[in-house]
């Protein structure tokens, strides 16, 4: 019994080292990735805010066709002949922005494409931007990669796995007696500067446990997914994404628009909400038109897809996520989950909420340190001063 209960004390001493240094060396990063993942939770939201220009403040009732709306995008960017990606919104008052991968000013970059944003009632050009060039692409790349590509992505997913340690060893110091439980979950009213900032950082902690074990856990499936989809591919097969191509008729042939494209891709999902469309990419593209059946767990980013060739029309291939096996399932509900969309409103404000309290939880857990420290100097310069003042008998004069 003495054995087991000296090990105890040990053992928490070991936890609670481990949950300091990881905390004081990982504390500023989290907080910063915390801090920036709250912001781009509303993300389309903060950006309009920022570019006041990019809202209709005037919508009229009919908008022009897409194939419209495409043109007089390349009229605006002529130099730009490769496939262009455009995100459809459902707001009446937001613009079309559409994506241009690759440009030549930013190749070298893992991933900058263009964006341009397009009113989708005249055709006007609202916008011309790089991503990573305005202010929450480049809070996407700092939360994402800290501004350093792949390197980045790696070291985040390493902050991530230690993250989760910090939690669990965070449980575990907290973890009270059942009796004490209810004390352990609430702020002790009129205490000390130094009780409160404790309470602070633990119920930061505790409250937000669940959401933050979720987000450390998607944040690296996230991060390293040529590490982690295989490893799922283990349990089900996962769907290779079809590239069909176009077939060039044998005189010549246009395109055909893209508002033909659409409706040949709403016929397989008549009741599915258009969100994008993907233009051909050379003369043996495909038209991909991305839709959302109800259900789907991201707003933006669902994971219905039709391929429509360029010249007929035909449908080329097709991807329900209802016909996913459970693998594909798991990895679609990853992005949706991290950011909050899964479950609407409510899931966005949790993350919005866990983020911002991870630049508490760093910041009082220094101040507990720096007051424990401070707490250990003054018993040492306590009990030297006691010491200098009952000075102990010389061992020669003990033997007299």
């Amino acid at each position: 019994m003495k054995s087991t209960a000296s090990k105890k004390p040990a053992r928490r001493q070991f936890w609670l080292a481990a949950h300091l240094y990881l905390g004081l060396s990982l504390g500023l990063v989290i907080a910063v990735v915390g801090l920036t993942g709250s912001l781009l939770v509303f993300y389309i939201d903060l950006d309009e805010w920022l570019n006041p220009q990019l809202i209709i403040s005037e919508p009229s009732a009919q908008r022009l066709s897409y194939e419209d709306i495409f043109q007089a995008l390349r009229r605006a960017e002529p130099a730009r002949q490769r496939g262009w990606r455009l995100e459809i919104p459902d707001d009446p008052r937001r613009a079309i922005t559409a994506r241009y991968y690759k440009p030549q000013e930013t190749e070298h970059h893992g991933f900058a494409p263009l964006m341009v944003s397009v009113d989708p009632y005249s055709g006007a050009v609202l916008a011309d931007r790089f991503w990573g060039k305005f202010a929450m692409t480049w809070l996407y790349d700092l939360h994402y990669k800290l501004l350093l590509d792949e390197t980045g992505k790696i070291l985040l997913a390493i902050v991530g796995g230690l993250l989760l340690i910090s939690l669990v060893t965070g449980v575990y110091l907290w973890w009270p007696p059942l009796h004490k439980l209810k004390n352990a979950l609430s702020l002790k009213r009129h205490a000390s500067r130094e009780r409160l900032n404790y309470d602070l950082h633990k119920l930061a902690g505790i409250y937000s446990l669940i959401v933050m074990l979720v987000l450390a856990l998607t944040g690296i499936a996230l991060e390293i997914p040529q590490y982690v989809n295989p490893l799922l591919g283990h349990f089900s097969p996962l769907q290779a994404s079809p590239k069909p191509l176009s077939v060039p008729p044998q005189t010549h042939q246009a395109r055909i628009s893209l508002d033909q494209a659409v409706a040949a891709g709403q016929a397989v999902f008549p009741l599915a909400r258009l969100c994008w469309i993907e233009t051909p990419d050379g003369t043996g593209g495909s038209y991909r038109i991305n839709l959302r059946q109800a259900g789907e767990p991201s707003q933006r980013f669902p994971k219905t897809n039709v391929w429509v060739d360029q010249y007929s029309g035909q449908v080329l291939a097709v991807s329900n996520p209802d016909e996913l096996g459970g693998s594909d399932t798991v990895i679609n509900w990853l992005h949706p989950l991290h950011t909050g969309e899964a479950l609407g409103l409510t899931g966005r404000l949790l993350v919005l909420f866990s983020g911002l309290l991870c630049p508490v939880l760093f910041i009082t857990g220094v101040i507990r340190w720096l007051q424990k420290r401070r707490g250990r100097e003054m018993r040492h310069r306590w009990q030297t001063q006691l010491s200098a003042k009952n000075p102990q008998p010389s061992p020669n004069l003990l033997k007299r």
